[in-house]
Parts: C-alpha cells; sequence; structure tokens
C-alpha cells in the first residue's frame, strides 16, 4: 500500500472507529466536509451541527487512532484487505442500498465482491433435507456462475457455502464479528476454508464478539451484495425472514423453497410465498428469474441408478414413506426392498427416519 493510500485509509478508520458514531452519521459528514480527512480537520463548532458535542470532540481530537493502528497491522497479512465506500472494489450493488456500510473488512478472495450473486439463508436447525436441498442449490447455481452468499451460521447458511465453494463460483460469507473471531466457533474449518478459497467479509471492527444485534445488520448487506435471496426452510420466527425482508425492501428477488405443510420450518417460506415470493424447486427457476442461462447442473445423477432403484425412488415420492407402505407400492417383501433402500441410502439419496420411515432427500 502506497504512502498516500496508507494515510487515506488511516483517516477512513480513525473516523469510522469512533465510539458512537454511525453509519448514517458518518454518510452526512461525509457529505458535507467531502473526505475523511477533512472532516478529522473540521472545527468543533462546524462539527456540531451534524453530531453530538461529545462525538465532535473525540473527531477534533484525531478520531479512534488506538484501532485505526490495529486495523493498518491486520492489513499486513497478504489476504486481508479493508475497502471503502470510495474505492473501485467496493460492492456495487451494496453500494445502491440504502444503508451501506462505510467499509468493509475483507479476507480472502476479494475480486467475487462483485460477481453476479445470490443469498441463500436458512434455519440454524434445518433438517438433513434442508442442508442437502442447500448444498445442492447453491452447487448447481455456483457452476452456473453465480457467486454465493450467506451468513456462516450453522446449517443451511453453513451448507450453502459449502455447496457455493464446491461449484466454479464460490462462496461470499458476510459475519457478525470482527474479522478475526470466528462465529460459531463450530464453522472453523469452514471459515478457513472460505478465506483460501472464497472471502470473508465484515463491517464490524476488528475484535468484535458476537453481539446479537450485529447480526439482523448484517443480513442487510447478504441482500445488498446480491441480487436475489433463496430461503431454504425458516420458522415464522426465523432471522432468515429479516434477510427476505431487507431483499424486498432493496428491490431484490425473492425466493423461497417450499416444503411440507406440517413442518415448522416450512411456515416462513409459505409465508413469503404467500406475499409474492417466487416458489422455486429448481436452480433454473431462479436463473430463468434473474435472466441468466441455465446451465445449472441436475442434482443428483440418478440416470446411473440401476432400473429397481430408480422404480423404488419414484414410489416413494417426497413425503416420509414406511417400509411397509412403500413394499406394498412395490408389490415387494421387505427382504427385497431392504437392500435397494440401502443402496439408496449410500448414494445419498434417501434417509431413514425413526421408526423404519424413510424419505427422498434430492
Amino acid at each position: 500500500m502506497h504512502a498516500a493510500e496508507s494515510n487515506e485509509l488511516d483517516a477512513w478508520l480513525r473516523l469510522t472507529l469512533i465510539s458512537g458514531l454511525g453509519n448514517v452519521t458518518v454518510r452526512k459528514l461525509l457529505s458535507e466536509f467531502g473526505t475523511p480527512e477533512s472532516v478529522l480537520g473540521a472545527s468543533r463548532s462546524d462539527l456540531v451541527r451534524i453530531v453530538s458535542t461529545e462525538i465532535a470532540a473525540l473527531i477534533v481530537s484525531g478520531g479512534n487512532a488506538d484501532a485505526a493502528q490495529k486495523a493498518l497491522a491486520w492489513l499486513t497479512e497478504p489476504a486481508n484487505r479493508i475497502i471503502t465506500l470510495g474505492d473501485d472494489d467496493y460492492p456495487k450493488l451494496l453500494l445502491q442500498t440504502a444503508d451501506p456500510p462505510p467499509l468493509l473488512y475483507i479476507k480472502g478472495r476479494y475480486e467475487l465482491l462483485n460477481r453476479p450473486a445470490l443469498a441463500i439463508v436458512g434455519s440454524r436447525n434445518a433438517t438433513a433435507q434442508g442442508i442437502a436441498n442447500a448444498e445442492e442449490f447453491a452447487r448447481a447455481l455456483s457452476n452456473a456462475g453465480i457467486t454465493i452468499v450467506s451468513g456462516l451460521a450453522l446449517g443451511v447458511d453453513a451448507a450453502a457455502h459449502r455447496g457455493g465453494m464446491a461449484g466454479t463460483a464460490g462462496s461470499i460469507a458476510v459475519v457478525g464479528t470482527g474479522l478475526d473471531v470466528v462465529y460459531p466457533a463450530r464453522n472453523r474449518d469452514l471459515a478457513h476454508e472460505l478465506a483460501a478459497n472464497g472471502v470473508l467479509v465484515s463491517e464490524f471492527a476488528l475484535g468484535t464478539p458476537p453481539l446479537g444485534p450485529n447480526f439482523p445488520r448484517r443480513n442487510r448487506v447478504i441482500s445488498g451484495m446480491s441480487r436475489g435471496c433463496l430461503v431454504i426452510e425458516a420458522a415464522l420466527q426465523s432471522g432468515s425472514l429479516i434477510t427476505a425482508r431487507f431483499a424486498n425492501e432493496q428491490g431484490r428477488e425473492v425466493f423461497a423453497l417450499p416444503g411440507s405443510i406440517h413442518s415448522p420450518l416450512a411456515k416462513g417460506c409459505h409465508a413469503l410465498i404467500k406475499q409474492g415470493a417466487k416458489l422455486v424447486d429448481s436452480a433454473n427457476d431462479i436463473l430463468e428469474e434473474l435472466n441468466l442461462d441455465k446451465t445449472a447442473p441436475a442434482t443428483r445423477e440418478t440416470s446411473l441408478l440401476d432400473a429397481a432403484s430408480r422404480q423404488l425412488l419414484n414410489l416413494m415420492g417426497y413425503d416420509p414413506c414406511a417400509l411397509d407402505i412403500l413394499c406394498d407400492r412395490a408389490s415387494l417383501g421387505a427382504n427385497e426392498v431392504s437392500p435397494v433402500l440401502l443402496k439408496l441410502e449410500l448414494a445419498g439419496l434417501v434417509e431413514k427416519l425413526p421408526g423404519s420411515v424413510y424419505r427422498r432427500i434430492h
């Protein structure tokens, strides 16, 4: 980083890291004075027209120099960057939203930030079906050139990231902590993989712990960077619906995957569909809505299965099915059906539920 760039970024950091100074006020100051350097050089009397006397005093004293130095030291690691509203690499779609963060901390492949992207979000306590759906949709869309954006949470988020990185277009994780904090800890390996092969993004200062109010705030960034938002499994009070609401307010497409009418984790998706979200059951539905080529591959190559396996899969349908009912449908005994079900389990196409009940995954 050149000296001039370092000085400019130092001013951005000293200003934006002042405790109690929010995004809206930062933008008002920049609109009034032009640059962070000019804000830091403004007089107290000019500043108090926009901020409180306490904040004005902090600005006049030079801002938060200690935190700025900590952030600049973090930049010595090769994969780390900080981009501001004035940078060419700032996500263009996010810049068009009502509340873009003044700066973003970046770790990983920053070039992904301006690629066509789709947000995939859903329940932290997702079912095996939901996890499989998220991963398969993400992989298919990634292979079609769509970068997958999510929030690094357990459940659907983590599956979406895995699917995105398994495809060609990669994945972006927008987190609710500082980038030197991994949350949840169970996703530490996933976070390292994203830093190496995808990208981690945060608007929060280094050292910021997992504070509750920060996660709904980060949801507007997830949707703001994306052309649309797909919700997979969400209860009626799910935080995923906050992301969908932000997406709708930002003029993005909202998609929802339907589920069983008996599942609490389908209620949120069904509510979105009632409110106008597009019901989807394949990646091509999303590509079509976004006016992109239908190049997403099939989620599973079931054509490689033998005839008996394909027939049993078709007879099972998509709702949970007891073994005895499946035997009746196939006109076969349990000793004939069970080995085929085991083969389908091993292929990742069927899961066994309690009570000798089976359910199709894909």
